[in-house]
């Protein structure tokens, strides 16, 4: 298939395959008139890339899966380079979850003391202001 066939059925556009041939993860193959030719395990690869892109993987994180899928692996992600990113992938996930979890604390907090605080103003006096909104 020719470029704008495969960037079709990927869902993605003929620049980003452009880039991602640049970039060594698609390759440049041409027929004999110069146009880019693809095939069905192009369109597999650019899936994988997609996919991974989806999960927060950056696209050089994607290379080993991509290379897997070529050295015949049907998934892509069986190979010992692969198997290392996800580990890499699962820690730096793990990373954000506790710093989500300590803001997420520190945010609790801050309200309980906001709603004490509130809750703490006399009944006939004026409502408090809030400074946030402007």
């Amino acid at each position: 298939m020719r470029i704008g066939e495969l960037a079709e059925r990927a869902g993605t556009t003929t620049r980003t395959l452009r880039y991602y041939e640049s970039r060594g993860l698609l390759p440049a193959r041409r027929a004999v008139n110069g146009y880019r030719t693809y095939d069905e395990s192009d369109l597999r690869l650019l899936r994988q890339i997609r996919t991974l892109q989806d999960f927060g993987f950056d696209l050089e994180e994607t290379r080993p899966f991509v290379e897997c899928l070529r050295a015949g692996h049907p998934a892509g992600d069986s190979c010992p380079a692969s198997l290392a990113v996800y580990r890499r992938k699962l820690g730096e996930l793990d990373t954000l979850i506790e710093q989500l979890r300590t803001v997420r604390a520190e945010v609790g907090a801050q309200l309980a003391r906001a709603e004490l605080e509130a809750s703490a103003a006399l009944p006939d006096g004026p409502e408090p202001r809030c400074e946030l909104g402007g």
